[in-house]
């Protein structure tokens, strides 16, 4: 299913860069309204992956081993680790961390991802949108996923650039 025309996202929050010279990491926190155990079933499943990650992947997130990694924009697979997957508090793969934190009915959620410090703005925006398409789908209202060129050429993605940008010091 697909709904963007009813998807305005927000203004850009939640998200700090550590700068360590040409390594530079995203980190992007976002509260969701549901549990930690249905989030971490949307980070490691890859039919939930489908809907709303930059990603597909080609078996569960949910264990420590190898699966391939297949980003929207690059047809080609990246075999990938999962060197730690502790349900439903931490998971680890490459260079990508998700820590999920009870929170009253919901759950923190933090990204921590290492990203080129010359597309960190837009990484950021991706994220972002990703994380409000995620959201709707676990509350059972999909309006399918954006990213690559489709994140780019929205709107939306636009204004988050260019807020993020602002945000990092980065303009």
């Amino acid at each position: 299913m697909s709904d963007h025309a009813q998807y305005t996202p927000g203004p850009a929050s939640g998200a700090q860069v550590l700068k360590d010279g040409e390594k530079w990491t995203l980190i992007l926190v976002r509260e969701l309204r549901h549990s930690p155990e249905k989030v971490w079933q949307a980070l490691t499943d890859p039919a939930h992956l489908r809907e709303w990650a930059p990603f597909e992947a080609d078996g569960s997130l949910g264990s420590v081993g190898t699966v391939k990694l297949t980003w929207m924009g690059n047809p080609r697979p990246l075999e990938t680790t999962v060197t730690r997957a502790d349900a439903p508090k931490v998971l680890e793969y490459n260079d990508t961390r998700w820590e999920l934190e009870a929170l009253g009915g919901g759950t923190r959620l933090t990204l921590w991802h290492s990203i080129d410090r010359r597309f960190i703005s837009w990484g950021t925006a991706g994220w972002h949108i990703c994380f409000d398409v995620l959201d709707r789908l676990l509350a059972g209202e999909p309006i399918g996923r954006i990213t690559a060129g489709d994140a780019m050429n929205f709107e939306g993605w636009q204004r988050l650039n260019a807020e993020y940008a602002k945000l990092f010091g980065i303009e």
